[in-house]
Formats: C-alpha cells, structure tokens, sequence
C-alpha cells in the first residue's frame, strides 16, 4: 500500500505540473493573464527602442535580463550537484533524516526515487534558463543591428515587422525564463515528499494554485493592465496575429 501511494503521489504532481502547463498557455488565449500583458509591453518596447537613437540603456536591460537567467542556471548546477552527491551517500542520508522528528524513513529504492524526480525537475530548470539566456543573447544582437530612425532606406512595414520580430523573441525568452522559475515552485513540492506523500499531494496542489492566483488574478497583472489602452480584447488580438501568419 505505502508504493502505491507513492507512485500515486508522484502521478499527481505529473499532473499538476503538465496539467497547469497547459491550462495557462491554453487559457492565455482567450484572457488577460501577466504573460500576454508583458507581450505587449515588450514588443511596445521594441517599437520605442526603434525611434532612440541611442540604445545603450535597451542593451543595458536586455543584459540584465539575460544575468538573471545565468544566475537561476547557476543555481541548478549548484543544487544538481548537491543532489548527485546526496545519491552517492544515500544511507548517511537517511540516517540523518531518521533522527528528525518529522521525518519518515521510506525503503532504501523509494528515498532513491525522490532524490532523481528531484534532480529531473531541476535539469528542466537548468535547460529552460540556459534557452531563456541564448534567446536574450538573440535580442541583444537584434538591437544592434536595427535600423537607425533617420535610416529612410526602411519603410515603416519594414521597421514594424522588426519591432514584432525582436518582440516575439522577447517573448519566447521571457516565457523560458517563466517556465524554469516554475520549476523551483514545482521543486520546494518535491521537497515536502520527503516528509510523507499525502504533503507531496498537497504541496503540489498548492503550488499549483499560487501560480495560478499569481498568473491570472494578482494585484501586479491587475497594475500592468491598467497601464494599457486596449482597443480590441486579446482573443481577437491574436486571432489577427494568426490570419497574418497564414
């Protein structure tokens, strides 16, 4: 009984992981949430940085951005590190989490499987900030080479079409680095596995609502909105950007 409630614990977070996965990038489509606001704001950036002639403090943010991905991908190197060498000392570990109060010993392959469920979501983690980094790497350079405001060989089609390419970019930089902050949330789940699996259950499923109350209903989604005049709602918005693609 105890290993079927420990392969149905990590069931769970499987589905809570992939499940909120796709809710939100499915649900972005049809209302506001924080990730389709800041696409407009960055490729409205991308539009300003267009007119500047002097773009160091574009470069400045976009530098920035791409140093808070190497330092969450630092970190997982750190913490996989940490946890390769906890796997090679699995019976001192044990030993130790026995003397806790709070701590349950599991078999020997069970506190094994923990460990590598842990180690797989932080490899996610390490893989989605380093993409996250090459694409902001992508925008620096597509800042450097944009067109000047006083180059009249580019005709405004052309500088628009500029602008939604670096944002899109942008945005796929962004939603990396989104995905693998997740991946800590969906971690410190992990973490509590070590306590029993029902707190894994419900250690998952709080994560997944926090994210949710984060992404879509949050006093921060609410103020980046405000900060918008949208004339037509985001469904009709990106069913436009769809018939242009096609």
């Amino acid at each position: 009984m105890t290993y079927y409630l420990e392969f149905l614990a990590l069931i769970w977070f499987s589905a809570c992981w992939g499940g909120y996965t796709w809710y939100s990038r499915n649900r972005a489509n049809s209302r506001s949430c924080l990730s389709n606001t800041l696409d407009l704001y960055r490729e409205d950036w991308m539009r300003v940085m267009l007119k500047r002639e002097n773009r160091i403090s574009d470069a400045s943010v976009v530098g920035n951005l791409e140093r808070n991905g190497a330092f969450f991908a630092s970190s997982c190197l750190l913490i996989l590190a940490g946890i390769i060498t906890a796997l090679g000392y699995t019976s001192e570990a044990m030993e130790v989490f026995a003397s806790m109060p709070f701590g349950v010993v599991p078999s020997r392959e069970i506190w094994e499987m923990r460990l590598v469920v842990l180690l797989v979501v932080f490899v996610y983690a390490f893989f989605k900030f380093t993409w996250s980094m090459r694409m902001y790497n992508f925008v620096a350079v597509m800042i450097g080479s944009a067109p000047m405001p006083d180059d009249s060989k580019t005709s405004p089609a052309a500088r628009e079409a500029f602008a939604r390419s670096a944002g899109n970019i942008c945005n796929l930089a962004g939603d990396a680095f989104n995905l693998g902050l997740r991946s800590y949330y969906y971690a410190l789940a992990v973490v509590a596995w070590f306590i029993h699996p029902l707190a894994f259950i419900a250690a998952a499923t709080l994560v997944v609502f926090v994210l949710y109350r984060r992404e879509f209903h949050s006093d921060a989604l609410f103020a980046l909105r405000d900060g918008k005049v949208f004339e037509e709602a985001i469904p009709a918005r990106k069913e436009a950007d769809t018939k242009t693609k096609s």
